[in-house]
């Protein structure tokens, strides 16, 4: 009878020691959030960070390098059975234009200010996506399309960390802002949806409110991770058109934008059971805090300082604009 050891293809003994690490780290990271209310995701990269030497040399470097790609890709397929037509009928033309438009008119607005600010294109989309979309989920997706560049792991690093620190004031200040400004349960869901970057800090500042506003905040968040597959798969299709890749043409579809449409049309005709829902929420947060952590591995402190102080204001920049958007915006309607 075989050993256990010769039943795993060769390709996953390379692959183990950095995916178990990388899967520890997210372990870790949740624990964190879980006892002392730290976000999940920034514990994630923090910890993975101190860890970079893990990524350089020894037999982690190969399982690191496929839990920050592969691992990522899974996680954000997943995300599509949290999708369904239902969400966009029940919340109206108007504010559905609003909450579409903030996520176009804010990624345009990084990518037409991103030279002011010292950026290239790519670093303007790359952030302009993970706040008009949902914070490092998006910064994940987005990172996995764009063609390879020097510093372009240091720069996901940064959005992933910038995005989930100012995730993090807006939902403490945001909540407030919209009891000083008069806004009813409704119009404060709308606005805490449409505007703060990641889905827990959603949830947190939402139900801090109401009930009500939580459960339409959600919702709004949620229409707003759908544009993940539409805006990644635009962006594939200009890299191909324009032949930007570093080695090949990306592929005319990512697969993982594949899986997510499927995944939300099955949603939409009620074809998924509840248990599954329930399961792949549960895989593709783990999947999303694994990568998170192999991503933290594979950068350095010294060349995230690099970044500097223009490319923070450019997101903050980002942050404040879609805010003061989706604020008109209500106000108008």
């Amino acid at each position: 009878m075989p050993s256990l050891p010769s039943l795993i293809p060769p390709r996953w003994h390379a692959l183990l020691p950095g995916l178990a690490v990388a899967g520890l780290v997210a372990a870790t990271a949740q624990f964190l959030s879980e006892h002392y209310g730290a976000p999940a995701m920034l514990m994630a990269i923090l910890l993975g960070i101190a860890l970079h030497f893990l990524s350089e040399e020894g037999r982690t470097v190969e399982g690191v390098d496929f839990a920050a790609k592969g691992i990522l890709r899974l996680g954000v397929a997943l995300l599509g059975l949290r999708i369904s037509a239902e969400m966009f009928l029940s919340l109206g033309p108007g504010l559905l234009a609003l909450v579409i438009g903030g996520v176009a008119l804010t990624i345009g607005f990084g990518l037409l200010v991103t030279r002011a600010f010292g950026q290239d294109r790519a670093f303007g989309f790359l952030t302009g996506g993970s706040v008009a979309i949902c914070g490092a989920s998006a910064a994940l997706a987005i990172a996995a399309v764009l063609p390879r560049r020097e510093g372009g792991e240091r720069d996901l690093v940064f959005a992933v960390v910038g995005v989930t620190v100012l995730s993090t004031v807006a939902m403490i200040l945001y909540p407030m802002l919209a009891g000083a400004l008069g806004l009813d349960h409704r119009a404060t869901g709308v606005f805490l949806g449409a505007t703060i970057h990641d889905v827990a800090q959603v949830v947190g500042a939402g139900f801090s409110v109401s009930e009500e506003t939580g459960e339409m905040a959600t919702m709004v968040k949620l229409i707003r991770v759908t544009m993940l597959a539409p805006v990644v798969l635009m962006a594939a299709l200009v890299l191909r058109a324009r032949g930007e890749a570093s080695a090949s043409r990306p592929p005319l579809v990512p697969g993982f934008v594949i899986a997510f449409l499927v995944l939300a049309a099955l949603n939409s005709l009620h074809l998924v059971p509840p248990w599954a829902h329930e399961t792949a929420a549960s895989l593709s947060r783990w999947a999303l805090l694994t990568a998170i952590a192999a991503v933290g591995m594979k950068t350095s402190i010294p060349r995230l300082l690099q970044v500097g102080g223009a490319a923070i204001s450019l997101l903050v920049a980002e942050t404040l604009f879609l805010a003061a958007l989706v604020l008109a915006g209500l106000m108008l309607l």
